[in-house]
């Protein structure tokens, strides 16, 4: 019987690559034509497209310092919430301290899309200004 559920080991592969800093295994991960929206205002936010940019916002998020605890995985029929919980502090003091569903759409085994919902927009814009 088939199944109706996404393939939760690309989620997997997707945290495993983002907590290694591995942009290599990250790119094999991610569509060609992935499409990342970001709420707020600061330089992580909006919608970007392709697998440079999304390596690159990565790469933008990890440089801060980010300390990233996984709190739930959830499954569905096109996809994987990860239910995560984000800290961090900035040199000049700013902290970050919040709570997301990262949204990862699958498509033939990769990640295709990825949308995300924050518990404070205005607190993530002000860190990532």
């Amino acid at each position: 019987m088939p199944s109706n559920r996404a393939d939760v080991t690309v989620a997997e592969r997707f945290l495993g690559a983002f907590g290694a800093h591995d942009w290599d295994a990250m790119r094999t991960v991610l569509a060609p034509d992935l499409a990342w929206s970001m709420p707020g205002t600061g330089s992580i936010s909006g919608t970007i497209h392709g697998v440079d940019a999304a390596i690159s916002r990565l790469r933008e998020i990890v440089g801060r310092g980010l300390n990233t605890e996984l709190l739930h995985v959830l499954t569905g029929e096109n996809g994987v919430t990860l239910s995560l919980h984000n800290t961090a502090e900035a040199p000049d003091g700013r902290k970050l301290d919040e709570y997301l569903a990262t949204v990862l759409t699958i498509r033939d085994g990769k990640v295709a899309a990825i949308d995300s919902y924050l518990s404070d927009v205005d607190g993530m814009s002000a860190f990532f200004h």
